[in-house]
This record gives C-alpha cells, sequence and structure tokens, in this order.
C-alpha cells in the first residue's frame, strides 16, 4: 500500500512540475530513500544481540509504516483537490490548525494538522527524519508506546504554535518527529547504566544521523518553529524517561503507557481552556472596507442626483445623517465587540478605530456644511476624510501581506 502511495505521488508530480523541476525532485528522493533503505536493511539484516533482540520483542513493525503510509496518501490527496498547496485556505480545509477556527470549537484540528504537509520537501524531511529511527523504536517500546509518543508530541507541539502564532495555519509532523528523537535519546540512558542485549549500539545510533540531519537541516532552514518543535522534542524525552525505566527487560507495561498518555490528554486540555475563542479580525476589517465602498458609492449617486436638480443639500445632509453614520457605527461597535484579539492583529484594531474616528469626523464636517446650505458639502475629500482613507488603505494592505 505504501509503495502504491509513493507511485501515485510520483506520478502526480511528474504531471505538474516541469522536467528541471523533476529531475531536483528526484535526486532527493532518491538520496532520502537510499538512505532510508540502508537504515531499514541494516536492521532486518543485522545479526547481532541487538538486532536479534529487538526482533524477538516486535517481529512486525505496524506503526511505522502507517505513519508514512498515512502522510503520504494524505498529501497525494491534496495534489489532486482543489486549491494550491502554498494556500493556506488550502491547509486549513485539509485540517491544518488555525486558532479562529481551532479554537472555536475545532479542537481535532490539533491532531489532523500533523499529518498535513505544505509541500513535497516538507514531507520527504519529515518522512526521512522517521522511518529509520521509529523502525527500532517501535520493536524497542511496542506499538501502542510508540503511537501515543508520536500523537503526544504532535499534539502538544501544535498547542505551543497555536499558542505561540494563533493567527498562522500550523501544519506538519515536525513536532511528533522530534518527539520520536526525545524517545530515542531517553531509549539511550539505560544502556548507560547498565548494558543489555537491548542496548542501542553506537553503529546503529551513526546510521541514523544522515537521515537527523537532513530532517533537522531541512527544519532549521524552512521556518524552524522552534518552541513548538523543541517542545515535542521535549515530550518524547520525558515520555522516554518514564517509558524506558525497564525497556532493557520487559516493555513498558500497558497501564504505564496509558496512564502517561492520560496525563499528556488532561495537560493538554488544561491547555487549551484559555486559548478558547481566538478571534480573527481580518473579515471584520474586510466588512468595513465594503462599508466605505458602500457608504461613499450612495454618496456620491445622491452628489449626482443633486446636481441634476431631483433633490436638495438638506436631503444630502439626511442620508449622512440617517444612513452612512448610522452603518459606520454598527460596523464600528461590530469591531470592538470581538474578543481575545490575538497580538499580530492588534495593529489592525488600532488602525480600525482610527479609520472610525476620522471617517465619522470628516462626514460629520460635510453633513454640517450641507444643512448650512454650503456647496462646501460637496467639495472634493479634506484632509480629514484623505487621512481616513489612508488608514483604511494600510491596514488592507497588512491583511493582503498576512
Amino acid at each position: 500500500m505504501t509503495m502504491i502511495a509513493v507511485l501515485v505521488l510520483l506520478g502526480a508530480l511528474y504531471y505538474f512540475t516541469t522536467q528541471e523541476e523533476r529531475a531536483r525532485f528526484l535526486g532527493a528522493v532518491l538520496r532520502v530513500t537510499r538512505q532510508a533503505t540502508d537504515g531499514a536493511v541494516y536492521l532486518q539484516a543485522e545479526r547481532g544481540p541487538f538486532g536479534d533482540a529487538l526482533r524477538e520483542r516486535t517481529a512486525w513493525t505496524l506503526v511505522t509504516p502507517a505513519l508514512v503510509a498515512l502522510n503520504i496518501g494524505m498529501f497525494v490527496c491534496m495534489l489532486f483537490g482543489a486549491g494550491a498547496l502554498s494556500d493556506p485556505n488550502t491547509l486549513v480545509s485539509w485540517g491544518g490548525s488555525y486558532g479562529p477556527r481551532t479554537t472555536n470549537g475545532e479542537w481535532w484540528r490539533l491532531v489532523t494538522a500533523i499529518f498535513v504537509h505544505a509541500g513535497a520537501l516538507h514531507l520527504i524531511a519529515n518522512i526521512a527524519g522517521l522511518v529509520q529511527v521509529g523502525l527500532i523504536l517501535e520493536r524497542l517500546f511496542g506499538r501502542l508506546a510508540f503511537a501515543t509518543v508520536y500523537l503526544a508530541a504532535g499534539l502538544i507541539s501544535s498547542l505551543v504554535s497555536l499558542f505561540m502564532h494563533p493567527v498562522n495555519v500550523s501544519v506538519g509532523a515536525s513536532g511528533s518527529v522530534f518527539g520520536v528523537y526525545g524517545l530515542f535519546l531517553a531509549s539511550l540512558i539505560p544502556g548507560i547504566v547498565g548494558r543489555s542485549a537491548l542496548t542501542v549500539p553506537l553503529m546503529t545510533v551513526l546510521k541514523l544521523v544522515p537521515a537527523a540531519g537532513l530532517f533537522i537541516l531541512y527544519s532549521v532552514t524552512a521556518g524552524f518553529d522552534g518552541a513548538a518543535e523543541i517542545t515535542g522534542l521535549a515530550v518524547g524525552f520525558g515520555y522516554g524517561l518514564i517509558l524506558a525505566k525497564d525497556v532493557g527487560v520487559c516493555m513498558p507495561p500497558l497501564r504505564r503507557v496509558a496512564a502517561t498518555m492520560a496525563v499528556v490528554v488532561l495537560f493538554a486540555v488544561a491547555s487549551a481552556v484559555p486559548l478558547r475563542g481566538v478571534a480573527d479580525v481580518r473579515p471584520e476589517i474586510e466588512r468595513v472596507a465594503e462599508v466605505e465602498h458602500r457608504t461613499a458609492g450612495s454618496y456620491d449617486d445622491a452628489a449626482r442626483r443633486f446636481t441634476r436638480g431631483e433633490i436638495s443639500l438638506g436631503a444630502l445632509a439626511e442620508l449622512i445623517d440617517r444612513t452612512i453614520l448610522p452603518e459606520l457605527r454598527t460596523a464600528r461597535a461590530r469591531l470592538k465587540k470581538l474578543e481575545r484579539v490575538p497580538r499580530e492583529q492588534q495593529p489592525l484594531m488600532a488602525g480600525a478605530d482610527e479609520y472610525f474616528s476620522l471617517r465619522e469626523e470628516s462626514w460629520r464636517a460635510r453633513a454640517a456644511g450641507l444643512r448650512r446650505s454650503s456647496m462646501v458639502g460637496l467639495r472634493p475629500p479634506d484632509d480629514t476624510e484623505r487621512a481616513s482613507l489612508q488608514v483604511l488603505e494600510r491596514i488592507e494592505s497588512l491583511i493582503t501581506n498576512h
């Protein structure tokens, strides 16, 4: 099944990329595949005490291949789905974590985001980092313990990323893979205290270096989310300290695995409570821009009717007082009702408030001029109006750039 998914992925990449891009991608795939295969063959072929003890403890690995297949399968579906992978909306539609969605009832995104990747290299780096060490740890700790470490590290990493960047889309298995490496580091400790058949040999550690180096190098150079990924490493290491206590003698007891996972889940729930209800200011700012265009358009239409002699200056002033200003005040009140606005969007809130103040002032001044039967109400925009429109343009550009 995994091989079929890989072939479908390569076929899709062949169809959607240029010849030069395919050549570069194929080279990267071959290097990673060779490294992962070398590690797997080494583990299967080794006939020393470590390899024999691992095979005796767990004859077949199921979780690691399943995780690889799930990640590749999800990516293939995304390739054939609607929307570009570079579009945050596409990532969110496939399960990426996005604060205003995640914290308003869609908490499952903290887990689904682990299996969503923003690009082929992102996927390859995570799989390269996972396969070799996963084959060892799944045999050493057992399928259930390994799976829970992977999920727990990913879950807590997603939470940290949500806390640090609530309005950014978070995807990828990097936190989970770092958690797996934390588990591996913890698994080395019993071998330092007292060697056994299940002590990880130095040669095995060295065999893991190329794939681990590729994974870490990619993570660091492609938007390393330090706090989230280091947290994943810490979760895996902490998990390992608990589970590796007697790993040289037997697998971790089921009750210990379940209790540790329960603690992680309780911690995640407690940490999620303060994050509930994160607001996204951007849709409201877009509505403000719509109100501006609509009210300005209605005034311009009325001004043209005045020039044709169809309405009076008083009617223009009444339009401002009864329609335009109430619409602006309603939009301002709706914006002020937003709670838990992320710090990244505070400049948008401040800019919107400045816009409303200036725009109301400019409309009131124009209405006052019209009520005095003065043609000044029909003049080009004054300094206050120009300033308000410049503020609106600035906050619209902030939305576009983010």
